[in-house]
Parts: structure tokens; sequence; C-alpha cells
């Protein structure tokens, strides 16, 4: 008689090495539960590997080092497929000059050109916002923030006297038409148009009004934008673009902007989806890439096993999908919908996981073999 045939047995099982960043205050945590969530996935699916290698970087090793990072982290990055951080820094550990030490974020984006911060904006069942009559899907768009150049290039050579500081907004032909065509190829990949009315629209975000750096943009934005005519393109002032996401977030696809205002809008944008712990990020340029939450480390909930782990498993799933893995990634993202469409674990206004975290992670892993049954 002859033995039963597992996926296994005919799967060509990839190998992929991720450096693994747990991060400070809730990062370890849910870093943990993302990771089992993970674990899940390769052993149901089985036909992929991933080997992980584990980094101290962050707030509490600048304490020990008095770096964010150490240089032999940054040598094993560049050989791994991909990085899987948790948030980093603690509000209390600065440097010097009065700005917060332990950021990982600036060291990698601008050491390895990740010019692409990629920010998922989508509201799943049973979530608090604070949007009356939205319904689950009804906000389902990409946030494309440029990550090298705009204000915060400025990080850490500002100039500073006794009377004045400044900083300066750079923004370059070849960052903006990368940036650009990375939204409006996002676009046309997109499955769905935006939840409004189907278009493939891409809006880019700015102050064209005011600054000329950012004329500069709208006019390299519109260019490329003649390229593609079956693509809606827009522009909004941020201002403008800052009440829109909220009285009509349907209306986009596709949001593209500038590093700082990419910051803070998606910020606000978290808002509107049941807060920051359900909000994942890519960074990506064209040979690395990093996934992480858009949230901080919350130092105020470490350890009390409240914290809400979904952004740190979405940032996973995004990692799977950047691989090639875009089952596994499917599957992750189906598990957490399912889950919350069945309520098997609720949150609290504040964004905390109801009963604790523990409580969430077992529903998902559980909710995880139910979703693989059918594959």
């Amino acid at each position: 008689m002859p033995l039963p045939v597992s996926r296994e047995d005919f799967a060509v099982v990839k190998t992929y090495k991720i450096v693994v960043l747990p991060g400070d205050g809730i990062g370890p945590e849910i870093m943990e539960g993302a990771l089992e969530l993970l674990e899940g996935v390769q052993q149901r699916l089985g036909n992929f590997r991933l080997e992980y290698d584990f980094r101290k970087a962050g707030a509490a090793y600048y304490q020990e080092s008095g770096e964010p990072i150490a240089q032999e982290t940054l040598q094993a990055i560049q050989e791994a497929h991909a990085i899987l951080k948790g948030p980093a820094g603690l509000p209390q550990v600065r440097k010097p000059d009065g700005t917060e030490a332990g950021l990982v974020g600036g060291v990698l984006r601008i050491g390895f050109d990740l010019y692409v911060n990629l920010r998922p904006i989508r509201l799943f069942p049973n979530t608090s916002n604070p949007l009356k009559g939205k319904m689950a899907d009804d906000i389902d768009y990409l946030f494309l923030r440029e990550n090298t150049e705009g204000l915060y290039i400025s990080r850490g050579v500002g100039i500073v006297t006794d009377q004045a500081a400044m900083d300066t907004l750079l923004l370059t032909r070849k960052g903006c038409e990368r940036i650009s065509r990375f939204a409006f190829n996002l676009a046309l990949q997109k499955k769905k148009g935006a939840p409004e009315d189907g278009e493939k629209r891409v809006t880019l975000v700015e102050k064209s009004n005011i600054l000329r750096s950012f004329a500069f943009f709208r006019k390299i934005f519109l260019g490329l934008a003649e390229e593609m005519p079956e693509i809606d393109a827009e522009c909004l002032y941020a201002d403008a673009a800052a009440a829109a996401l909220i009285t009509r977030p349907e209306h986009f696809q596709v949001v593209v902007t500038e590093n700082m205002f990419g910051d803070i809008l998606s910020d606000l944008a978290g808002a509107t989806v049941g807060g920051l712990g359900m909000c994942p990020s890519a960074n990506m340029g064209d040979r690395l890439a990093y996934f992480e939450p858009i949230h901080g480390s919350a130092p105020d909930i470490a350890g009390k096993n409240v914290a809400n782990p979904i952004s740190q498993m979405r940032a996973a799933a995004m990692m799977l999908d950047y691989l090639g893995e875009k089952e596994a990634a499917e599957v992750i993202e189906e598990t957490i919908w399912q889950a919350l469409e069945k309520e098997r674990f609720r949150m609290t206004p504040a964004g905390c996981i109801e009963g604790g975290m523990r409580k969430a992670v077992e529903a998902l892993k559980d909710e995880l073999e139910r979703s693989c049954e059918n594959i």
C-alpha cells in the first residue's frame, strides 16, 4: 500500500534568511506573537522555510554601546533576504542634542536607500474607529511615503544657535520621479480601485501653493501622470488632505507624499482604522527591504500582555509577499480578517487587547488552522 503523499513531498521548499530586530518596549512581545503565526503558516503550507538571525538594535542597545545598531548587524542585513523589525526607541533615551537616540529606521532607510515607505490603511471588521457609518473595507488604500528626502533629510545635521534653529527640506528630481513611478505602478497592480468608485487613483499630497520644493514635486508627478492616462492622478494640499482622509477616506486608492507629511498623515489615517496597532509598513529599496509596525515601542504597556500584535503580524505578511510567498501572505491577512469578523477577540477603544495579547495570538493561531484546511 503506497504511503500518503503530503504537500512537502512534492513542493520545493525555499529557504529565506531573515534578520529579526525585536526592538524596544512592546517590540519583543509582539514579535514573538508574529513569529508564532509565521511558524504556523510554514508548517501548514510546507513550501518555504524562514531562518532567523536575531539581533539587538534600538534604544536598549544604544544604552549598551552608544550606537543604535552594530556594524555586524548591518553586514548581516546586507546578506539577508529581508528584515523583520519591531518598534524601536524609548522616549527617555536621548542624544546630547535632545533628539531621540536608538531610532534604527533612519540608519536603515538612508544607509540602504530604502526610498519607499508603504503603509496599507484598511478597515477590518469589528474594529473601533471614530468615523460613523464606515463598514469593513470602506477604507482600503495604500499610503506611500518618500523615505530618504524631504524635511527628515536634516536629521542630525540641522543648524542650531542660541537664537535660532534651521532644518532644510530637500527634494530631488530622482527622488520625486522614483516614488511617483512606484505609486502609479502600485495603483495599476492593486486588485481593487478606490472603494468610492472603483477608480485607479493616485493622490499627491503637497503644499505647492506655499513652497517651491512642492511645486517642483507636483510638476514631476503630473508629468509622469501623462504617461499613464488610465490612472486618475490628482493633487491635494496637505491641509485639505488631512480633512479628506477623515471625511471621505473611501475616495483614495494610493496616496503619495513627502517624508514628514507622510509620517504625520499616515498616523492620522491609522486612527481611522482602529489605531496604529492595526497598521504595518514596508521600507523598500531596489535591493533590500525591512518590515515593521508603524507605531512606537509603547513602553508604558510593555510587559503587561495587552499590546495589539496585529501590526507586527501584518508586517510579517508584507514580508512574505515581498519574498514572493503571496499565498502565505494572503493566508495571514485572511486569518486576521476572519478572527476579527468572528469576534474571536476584541480590542479596547485604546487599541489594546481585551483579555490580554496571548488571547489574540492563540485565537489567530487557531483561526490559521481553519484557514489552511481549505488550501
